[in-house]
């Protein structure tokens, strides 16, 4: 599951692309309901194109599936010899293992721990967050996410095990976005469907649509398995 373009690695790419689209949904959507260059609307719209960036990242722009060369930059100063900018070589590190991982590990504790155990003593902490445009996670979901990252990494003997993690996080940040933005769920400010029965059907079909995502991805890594194989056995 963790080889290249395996099962796990999919279902991140389907995952940053439907949550990117997802914020950008809520971004267009809170630009009617009250038109303006606020801070809110430019924090999503920010959000929705880093994470789009993200998922694009995850499957090297699509290099692999349309079989396109990396041109001489990356060729040399790639780890990996793709085209993306998060293998991009840092001494004898790649800029995803030297930066990258840091900054995600030091903003996913702070966004998933800190904050939301300082907003239970300091609601105010709450309402600033959510004034920037932002949101915190229910502790409980974060504390899973953490829990099963650091199972992974603990109980997994492989050199690409970081890649279950990686999952993880997509997995949790686009639940934890649809909570929060689109049924409100820990959530004050305004969500998409205020309505309780309209939020339990639109929940059920998120529900669906993860186990579609899952199956979408486990299909795309058997046909990149297949394509694979059938490339290094012509005959």
């Amino acid at each position: 599951m963790l080889v290249e373009d395996g099962i796990v690695e999919w279902m991140q790419f389907l995952c940053f692309a439907v949550l990117s689209g997802m914020l950008g949904f809520a971004t267009v959507q809170r630009w009617q309901r009250q038109p303006g260059m606020r801070l809110e609307i430019l924090a999503l719209a920010g959000l929705t194109a880093l994470v789009a960036l993200a998922a694009l990242e995850e499957i090297s722009w699509f290099q692999r599936i349309l079989h396109v060369e990396s041109p001489e930059f990356f060729l040399q100063n790639n780890k990996q010899a793709e085209t993306n900018l998060h293998n991009l070589a840092m001494g004898k590190e790649s800029l995803h293992k030297v930066v990258l991982l840091k900054v995600i590990a030091l903003v996913g504790l702070t966004h998933n721990i800190v904050l939301p155990l300082l907003a239970r003593w300091r609601p105010g902490i709450r309402t600033w967050v959510e004034s920037l445009g932002l949101y915190l996670p229910p502790l409980t979901a974060s504390v899973i996410y953490l829990v099963l990252v650091a199972l992974s990494h603990a109980l997994i003997d492989h050199p690409r095990k970081g890649e279950l993690g990686e999952m993880f996080g997509a997995v949790h940040y686009l639940s934890t976005v649809f909570a929060a933005y689109f049924i409100g769920y820990r959530y004050d400010r305004q969500a998409l469907f205020e309505n309780l029965a309209d939020a339990r059907r639109v929940s059920t079909l998120f529900a669906m649509q993860l186990a579609f995502l899952l199956l979408m991805a486990w299909m795309l890594s058997a046909g990149a398995g297949a394509g694979a194989y059938i490339a290094a056995n012509p005959a």
